[in-house]
């Protein structure tokens, strides 16, 4: 089992959905706990774009929803934000890429602080 960590925003966004979404997006975390960095498409997705060469993106099972997430130097997945992106296929990304960005870059710092890495 792979360890899974969720920034506050991307618990925020779980907690908002209906229980159909949050359990399409929760199996696809499963998922990732179970296989880790072995998870493939169409699960997990590489990121275009963004500031860090190991960011993903988590899809749903059977919908549009979107996880944004790293592995961590220690192996940690950590889910940084998350969202629905119909109708809006590459906006959502041009949004929600540079905040995952900042966030991701926040919780290195944090850690690193904390000795953990």
């Amino acid at each position: 089992m792979w360890e899974i960590e969720l920034t506050d925003q991307a618990s925020e966004w779980l907690l908002s959905l209906d229980q159909k979404d949050r359990t399409a997006i929760a199996g696809s975390i499963d998922l990732l706990e179970q296989l880790g960095p072995n998870l493939g498409r169409p699960a997990v997705e590489s990121v275009k774009s963004s500031r860090h060469h190991n960011m993903k993106e988590l899809r749903s099972v059977g919908g549009n929803l979107r996880a944004l997430f790293c592995f961590d130097p220690r192996r940690t997945a950590i889910v940084l934000l998350g969202g629905d992106k119909t109708n809006d296929w590459v906006g959502w990304y041009d949004r929600n890429i540079p905040l995952a960005d900042d966030l991701y870059d926040e919780y290195l710092g944090e850690i690193r602080k904390e000795g953990l890495i």
